[in-house]
């Protein structure tokens, strides 16, 4: 992964800052369990990562394939935000 950061052309506090956010998200969600909130938010804020990582795929022009994985996540935090939603 250092490797994929380098080529996107982010900084080595970035790719901590990402692997940070994305532990804290993923314990969100699990704490999401018990305090739906916590799970809309981490979902929110994961979705928005997803996001974020198919644009930088679009910016430094890679193909559909290596692309797809960070669609496929935004997907499926975006249907666990809808499910956290409807708990509320």
């Amino acid at each position: 992964m250092i490797l994929e950061f380098k080529r996107f052309g982010l900084t080595e506090f970035q790719r901590i800052a990402t692997g940070t956010l994305q532990l804290l998200g993923a314990t969100g969600l699990v704490t999401g369990l018990f305090i739906p909130i916590i799970g809309l938010l981490s979902a929110a804020g994961l979705a928005a990562m997803m996001l974020g990582a198919f644009l930088v795929r679009m910016k430094i022009r890679d193909g559909f394939a290596e692309s797809a994985p960070s669609l496929l996540f935004l997907a499926l935090n975006s249907w666990i935000l809808a499910g956290f939603y409807a708990l509320l």
